[in-house]
């Protein structure tokens, strides 16, 4: 049966003010001016989230499949129709159990995959990873991993100074494993022989990586000289100021760059007293710490959120959607599936009202309840 959802629709290349889009089932079937359309609602493309340790109360962090579902289901509430589970650096038992518990849950699409952001970072900017467990990247464990997963092992950050990294960069690409670079204090050449090797995503650029110098460019130069680079960027006016965000918008350009929320559990929940990777996190203002030292960990930001706030700092209507659901969908290879409002793709979309609030969500071509 068609379906049609008009208003103001966001494609990735303009805004059409009196537009319809149009559905068949699942999937998208046109999308067009519609002139007997009144100006109404947003429509714009689901938001495709590389990086969230979970959200709503619950956690991807601890490989229970009962929690990583309910956090899946918060945050689609917010509009995002597509996401990793991204866990912490943690012992090889505990990656082993979680892609195990988590690939059920990528088979029938709940998840797009897994995302492991370590334990193969730098202890130097190990930010709120827990530094008890890092260690040098390993071959053997990333192919149990991927092996275990069937598919369902997405991405994986590493810092590529750490003995090894390159190796363990070719093994993930040659798996269509997406290696992202992160957690990092390499310095520039360190960070191009990353990219050279496969490495394709930044992850949460500026946080967590050595500083920018004029003698040292360090890994964030790097990464936004790649062109074949999507850079993170944590659009919620703590991780970045707006100025930086938009200042890499503009000279990465929405293409080369990917909000992201690297939300843990204490989204959607009031500020207290939480847990990430084994350690204790207090939220304040809705701001995540640790407890022990008062280094960030994670957000409380939900897609929907990180859209207003690119849009109010000043990136394009256009620009912040594309960051948002477009340029993530195809950092992770699903963007001939998501990420768009096009005929063909998956019939994931998000009606918003002038203040960018979110009033319905649809995944799949169905209305979330």
């Amino acid at each position: 049966m068609t379906l049609r959802v008009n208003g103001k629709v966001v494609t990735p290349t303009g805004v059409i003010r009196q537009g319809c889009v149009e559905l068949d089932g699942d999937r998208i079937t046109a999308v067009a001016e519609y002139p007997s359309v009144r100006d109404g609602h947003w429509i714009v493309p689901g938001f495709v989230d590389l990086h969230t340790h979970g959200g709503g109360g619950h956690t991807f962090t601890t490989g229970d499949a009962g929690s990583a579902r309910q956090a899946a289901a918060f945050h689609l509430g917010h509009g995002t129709t597509t996401l990793l589970a991204s866990l912490v650096s943690s012992p090889f038992e505990l990656m082993r159990a979680a892609t195990e518990a988590y690939r059920p849950l990528v088979e029938e699409g709940t998840l797009a995959g897994v995302h492991f952001e370590g334990p193969y970072l730098s202890a130097a900017r190990c930010g709120a990873q827990n530094p008890q467990f890092l260690r040098d990247p390993s071959v053997a464990e990333l192919t149990e991993l991927i092996e275990l997963g069937g598919g369902a092992v997405r991405m994986v950050t590493l810092a590529p100074e750490r003995d090894g990294a390159l190796e363990a960069i070719k093994v993930l690409t040659a798996h269509r494993v997406v290696a992202a670079v992160g957690h990092t204090d390499a310095t520039y050449d360190q960070t191009r022989a990353a990219v050279a090797a496969g490495a394709s995503v930044g992850t949460h650029l500026f946080n967590g990586m050595r500083p920018v110098h004029h003698r040292e460019p360090g890994p964030v130069v790097a990464l936004l000289d790649a062109s074949n680079v999507v850079c993170e960027l944590v659009a919620d006016g703590v991780h970045l100021h707006d100025g930086m965000l938009t200042h890499v918008a503009a000279t990465a350009g929405p293409d080369r760059a990917a909000l992201v929320t690297d939300a843990m559990s204490a989204a959607g929940m009031p500020d207290g007293e939480y847990e990430l990777g084994g350690q204790a996190v207090t939220v304040a203002d809705g701001v995540a710490r640790l407890a022990a030292d008062g280094a960030i960990a994670g957000s409380t930001l939900t897609m929907d959120a990180a859209l207003r706030h690119a849009v109010h700092a000043g990136v394009p209507m256009v620009d912040a959607c594309r960051m948002a659901a477009t340029t993530p969908a195809r950092a992770i290879g699903l963007g001939h599936r998501v990420g768009a409002l096009q005929a063909g793709l998956r019939a994931d979309l998000v009606v918003l009202d002038d203040d960018l609030n979110v009033v319905r969500v649809m995944r799949g071509g169905s209305w979330l309840e």
